[in-house]
């Protein structure tokens, strides 16, 4: 049977992923670092869909996780078809007033786990000729993000290392598809302390299983990248063609409070 791994897997875009993917007939590895809600939805997809689960406890911010993860479902003897590297957070704040920890390790989890994953998965997809990786960025990759500056550029990092080595890969018949959200109603904003910014507080976040949908049909359709949302999409082409200090300050604006 065809399988899935999703990190990130116990909440919000993450868990719906895992859901969809279960519904259209594929086994699912579940990881995240909670072990509650990730059985909670281990034992939701074998009662309602009849598909093997998986579940797999890692902090993917350690940097010894990624390779243990694969080491331990090569042992298990999963064959991996499809990785979607969904695990991420950001935080609120002026840069050098925001905990250093917090921002290393959000760059180890955005980043550097995305990529060790992508690179480990990767090989055995070229073999066998088949296979995806569907990395979560953000519509925040397409503009610097004053007070949220680390978070921005991670985002960045996702949208081109995913462009490059889609190209790479599908010549081999494997996709790489970078989905990029707006807000979205998780537990995102709670995390990063953005729940009463503008951004968060405009009611324009998108609920968590539409943008899951777009990412998984984007994906099936080979495409390299998706944004999710009209709005999204045209407010993203346009920063293209806009001073990067202007889109800088509308990004700033956005990441203040409401109030």
């Amino acid at each position: 049977m065809p399988t899935v791994l999703v990190t990130g897997a116990s909440t919000g875009i993450g868990r719906e992923f895992a859901r969809l993917c279960a519904r259209d007939g594929y086994d699912v590895v579940l990881v995240a670092r909670s072990q509650a809600p990730l059985e909670d939805l281990a034992s939701e997809i074998r009662q309602k869909f009849g598909r093997a689960v998986h579940v797999r406890i890692k902090d993917l911010s350690s940097p010894a996780a990624p390779r243990e993860l694969f080491d331990e479902v090569k042992a298990s003897g999963i064959d991996v078809d499809v990785l979607i590297n969904n695990a991420g957070f950001g935080l609120v704040g002026r840069f050098w007033k925001l905990s250093e920890a917090e921002q290393m390790e959000m760059i180890r989890l955005n980043v550097a786990a995305l990529t060790d994953l992508s690179r480990l998965f990767l090989p055995d997809f070229i073999q066998r000729r088949r296979g995806g990786i569907l990395n979560v960025g953000s519509t925040a990759a397409f503009q610097p993000g004053p007070l949220m500056s680390v978070y921005y550029a991670t985002k960045a990092y996702v949208v081109s290392f995913s462009e490059a080595i889609h190209n790479e890969a599908r010549e081999h018949g494997v996709t790489v598809t970078c989905l990029c959200p707006g807000p979205t109603r998780t537990a995102f904003d709670k995390r990063a302390g953005a729940s009463a910014t503008k951004l968060f507080a405009g009611g324009r976040a998108m609920d968590a299983a539409t943008v899951a949908q777009i990412g998984w049909k984007g994906l099936k359709a080979r495409k390299p990248l998706v944004i999710a949302g009209r709005l999204n999409a045209t407010m993203a082409f346009l920063t293209r063609f806009a001073p990067i200090q202007f889109t800088a300050s509308m990004a700033r604006r956005f990441q203040e409070n409401a109030k």
